[in-house]
């Protein structure tokens, strides 16, 4: 399984990948700071897409939903979910994110044990 984390955020990136080693240290980490370098890594043959995508809602330079839309877009990567970690508790956030295609949207947790309850929530789940 591998696992693709879109986020500015380089201390969320090392808690994510920490409660994503010990939910399961099998599965594959892939981070991207921007949507720039999330894109390239998803365009790139030599890559296995992800099973999973966990995307920042609020990054700089092209947003979270730009990336969501491209995502989505695109007939390779539309069926893979995408999830919208994000510091937002809007309720309309969450509705407009969903319309465009986000399986879930989830408030970005900052303990350590959160992220971990987050992730395995997200892995238990029967995605079709």
């Amino acid at each position: 399984m591998t696992i693709l984390l879109i986020d500015d955020d380089e201390d969320d990136r090392k808690l994510f990948f920490e409660a994503t080693a010990d939910y399961d240290d099998t599965i594959k980490y892939v981070a991207a700071a921007d949507a720039r370098e999330a894109m390239g890594y998803l365009n790139d043959a030599a890559n296995a897409l992800p099973d999973f995508i966990f995307l920042d809602l609020r990054m700089p330079g092209q947003s979270g939903e730009q990336c969501l839309i491209e995502i989505k877009k695109d007939p390779r990567l539309a069926a893979i979910p995408v999830i919208i970690y994000t510091t937002s508790r809007d309720e309309k956030d969450s509705v407009r994110l969903k319309g465009l295609g986000a399986a879930h949207f989830m408030s970005k947790p900052v303990l350590p044990d959160d992220v971990y309850y987050m992730v395995s929530f997200v892995l238990g789940e029967k995605w079709t």
